[in-house]
């Protein structure tokens, strides 16, 4: 076969070419472009890790002024809820005043109704005793035809009322 003769005569040369243009290939890109594509991701490397360490840096902030933020916080939440019990102790205080004032001024107004109720009871227990010993004189007069004095028949009257 006329191919398989050809080889030989053809395998030194094409081998010959082939090691020239990896040769070539070799000193170009592995001498001058490779040192530079490396250098470029070294750079590249040496950002993303700055990177990394400035947002892990600034998580490390953003911590602790979270932290600063909840100290804060947990105070005001404290401060307000003494502020709510202190008003809450000044209101109990100031309405147990009033209720006491109001109350003291009810029994003053209790105290006076009674003793108007019991001055108005004696006056008309007295006004009774007047009209009950006018008709005792009366009944004693129609009945028996005598007189009584007024005063004997208040004396009746009261010792009858009063037993």
């Amino acid at each position: 076969m006329p191919q398989i003769s050809q080889l030989a005569e053809t395998f030194a040369s094409q081998l010959f070419w082939l090691l020239l243009t990896f040769g070539i290939v070799f000193f170009v890109i592995g001498r001058g472009m490779a040192p530079k594509v490396q250098a470029t991701v070294d750079q590249r490397d040496k950002t993303v890790a700055d990177d990394l360490a400035a947002a892990e840096a600034a998580r490390a902030a953003a911590d602790a002024q979270e932290e600063a933020w909840r100290v804060r916080e947990n105070a005001a939440r404290e401060a307000a809820q003494k502020r709510v019990a202190e008003g809450r102790a000044t209101g109990a205080a100031a309405s147990e005043k009033t209720l006491a004032a109001a109350d003291a001024q009810i029994e003053a107004k209790v105290t006076a109704a009674e003793a108007q109720i019991a001055d108005a009871s004696a006056a008309a227990a007295a006004q009774i005793e007047v009209v009950a010993a006018e008709a005792a004189q009366d009944i004693v007069a129609r009945i028996a035809g005598t007189t009584v004095s007024a005063t004997e028949a208040q004396q009746a009257v009261k010792a009858v009322l009063h037993g």
